[in-house]
């Protein structure tokens, strides 16, 4: 098969190019152009030779989006080992099973996270070696090797071909445990060619700044894959995503694209920023959750920027199905991203007609080639050529795709089915309401009604009656919410999901009376 590997895909073509001058890294852990990106990576990928890293062999990333995240990662792939960015909200002991699973040699850290590492090393005997970023001073007494002083003589690109191994990525384990979808190399150019390319038409130009953190699917592409496919820059944040501080760090660094979620885009309503507080940011992107329409209206009515709302798996790598620019279709998540398929289907595993509800199948060639040791997961997901996404979906009559929540969150009413997200839109519409919720709990005899988790504007009264009161007037009567309970949070996952299945459990005795 003919060669190829990404690290050459994402750096090599642009000093090929001619921009070795330009601005590959920035924010606050320093800028770096293409050029000394590709000197250190080529220095760094010869350093891992030389300390005995081998082809194949997992690199375990708990490292905060930073400059030496990007060479950590592409210095692994470019020397054949397989790069394994982690959640760095993981626990000690959650971050020592991950060890253990993934089977990692050498384990990399940035410095906040130098005291976690040291303690989840003592349950991970496998592990050879750490790898430690700038003052990152690890409890341990396992070698350690500082990635700035990693050389060596060799920093030419291992043998891969399209079909290697390239990375893992760990899903967010909503559904169960954490389970790592293995990519090939092949996947990046993909995912570069069709989403970034023809959907957002990511530029040299564009600066890219996240919410979502690069440990995960969305995040890796939107903070590193988009940006240096183009020859474009990476605006790294290395702190927890705050609204306030993403907008610091957007009028700062002169952002152009701007990544987040729809909780994260509620919550920069929240915080009351000002109209231009985005500064130079000409689109922004949601995935993640689908976003509701009410918070559509409001986020771009008040920011002036346009969101493209889409939907993307750890499985797929990234977003596969999207809004276009210019052609938003509130509340929905759009058409079929260039150069992937999509079909409903129903209970009985036949396609569906358009206009009635199934589970969402697609189709496409940055699908990881499985989960690493997870037979009985990968065969009910991984369905030959066609990928079980767990959400429903409805095709509407104009072509594109409505969210109706994931397969397990529809609920049903009255012997009908409901689905959440279209009461949380009913809620969402009411200026009071800033979050919205809906779960399914059981009455007093046994059967399954909504009731909605409201997070209120702040500074603005309301009441229970006056939303469902409000609920009334604009749904069926059996899709209204039984009860509202109002709360200031919601748990969420390592992505920033809300973890529903908390909500439920907290939702079981929420109608006994």
């Amino acid at each position: 098969m003919t060669a190829f590997n990404a690290s050459e895909y994402l750096l090599d073509r642009q000093l090929a190019a001619g921009n070795g001058a330009r601005l590959a890294l920035t924010g606050p852990g320093g800028d770096l152009t293409y050029a000394e990106l590709h000197e250190r990576v080529l220095a760094s990928a010869a350093g891992l030779r030389t300390i005995g890293l081998q082809p194949e062999q997992r690199v375990l990333m708990v490292m905060a989006d930073s400059p030496a995240f990007v060479v950590t990662y592409l210095a692994a792939m470019r020397m054949g080992a397989v790069p394994v960015p982690v959640s760095t909200m993981t626990h000690a002991d959650g971050l020592a099973e991950l060890l253990r699973d993934s089977r990692a040699r050498m384990v990399a850290v940035t410095h906040e996270f130098a005291e976690l590492a040291g303690v989840a090393l003592k349950d991970a005997p496998e592990v050879a070696a750490v790898l430690a970023g700038p003052g990152a001073e690890v409890a341990t007494e396992l070698p350690v090797h500082l990635l700035d002083e990693l050389a060596g003589a060799d920093g030419t690109p291992y043998a891969t071909t399209a079909d290697s191994p390239a990375f893992w990525l760990y899903t967010s384990g909503t559904t169960g445990l954490p389970k790592a979808a293995m990519h090939r190399h092949g996947s990046i150019p993909v995912v570069c060619e069709t989403y970034a390319a023809q959907v957002l038409g990511v530029r040299a130009d564009d600066r890219c700044l996240s919410a979502a953190k690069a440990f995960f699917a969305y995040g890796l592409g939107n903070s590193l894959l988009f940006p240096l496919s183009v020859g474009g820059a990476a605006v790294l944040e290395p702190a927890p995503a705050r609204p306030e501080l993403l907008a610091e760090r957007a009028r700062s660094y002169g952002a152009t694209l701007f990544f987040a979620g729809p909780t994260f885009f509620a919550n920069m309503l929240r915080a009351e920023l000002a109209a231009d507080a985005l500064g130079a940011v000409r689109l922004a992107v949601s995935a993640g959750e689908a976003l509701p329409a009410p918070l559509y209206e409001r986020w771009t009515s008040h920011f002036g920027v346009d969101i493209l709302d889409g939907i993307g798996m750890t499985e797929m790598l990234h977003i596969f199905l999207s809004n276009r620019p210019g052609e938003v279709r509130a509340g929905s998540t759009g058409v079929a991203v260039p150069g992937y398929d999509l079909k409903i289907l129903g209970d009985d595993g036949q396609e569906v007609e358009r206009g009635t509800p199934g589970t969402l199948y697609v189709r496409g060639a940055s699908t990881a080639t499985g989960y690493w040791s997870r037979y009985d997961a990968s065969r009910q997901v991984f369905a030959g050529e066609w990928l079980r996404t767990g959400d429903t979906y409805v095709e509407d009559a104009d072509g594109s795709y409505r969210c109706l929540g994931r397969t397990g969150d529809m609920l049903k009413a009255s012997g009908i089915w409901v689905s959440p997200a279209e009461v949380e839109g009913r809620l969402l519409a009411h200026d009071a309401v800033a979050q919205a919720v809906v779960v399914a709990a059981r009455d007093g005899d046994g059967l399954e009604k909504p009731v909605a988790y409201v997070i209120r504007n702040s500074g603005v009264d309301v009441s229970e009656d006056d939303l469902i009161a409000f609920c009334r007037a604009g749904l069926p009567s059996f899709k209204r919410p039984r009860r509202i309970v109002f709360v200031d949070s919601y748990p969420t996952t390592a992505t920033g999901k809300v973890r529903r299945v908390e909500l439920r459990a907290l939702a079981a005795t929420v109608l006994d009376a």
